[in-house]
């Protein structure tokens, strides 16, 4: 079993129910159990258009390979309707593999790390949140990346009636 961590973002309908059905749609796998899940998160666009973004990360640990789990990411982004028809278009629902326990890769279709976790606070701010000593031999504590985005609009959304940051099992009751 690897942990990884998994990065939700979306900003067309309703993101906040659409992530929170992805992550009961995760949940439902018996390859992975859910460790943590963040609060929600509200971003302007980074390298994007289109309007505000939420965002939230979870921990997995799953048995799955890498590119298993970005097949069951992508499958889930594509039953949430998302499409892409140009680089970093509006989207009802996406799914990056943050980190992979123990994998390094530079590969055109999944690299690992996430090459842009150091750069957007939508990122780094759940992230931290839910492991906030995470350490990547690449870059070190990510927490000592968090002035390199501070200038990046965020906001922390309220949490409805869930342990958000808590490690607890992720239970569907609770969402």
């Amino acid at each position: 079993m690897a942990r990884a961590y998994i990065g939700f973002g979306g900003n067309i309908g309703d993101t906040r129910q659409l992530i929170t059905d992805a992550i009961v749609c995760l949940a439902l796998r018996s390859e992975l159990q859910i460790l943590a899940k963040s609060c929600f998160y509200q971003s302007a666009p980074v390298e994007a258009t289109g309007g505000d973004y939420i965002n939230a990360v979870i921990e997995v640990e799953t048995e799955l390979s890498p590119y298993g789990l970005l097949h069951v990411c992508q499958t889930i982004e594509q039953e949430f309707g998302r499409e892409r028809p140009y680089a970093n278009a509006p989207r009802t629902l996406d799914l990056d593999i943050l980190s992979f326990e123990g994998v390094t890769q530079n590969e055109t279709e999944l690299m690992l790390p996430h090459p842009k976790i150091i750069e957007r606070s939508f990122v780094l701010l759940p992230l931290l949140e839910i492991a906030p000593e995470i350490f990547l031999p690449q870059w070190g504590e990510l927490k000592a990346y968090l002035p390199n985005v501070a200038h990046q609009r965020i906001e922390k959304l309220p949490c409805r009636n869930c342990n958000c940051g808590e490690k607890d099992v992720y239970s569907q009751s609770a969402h």
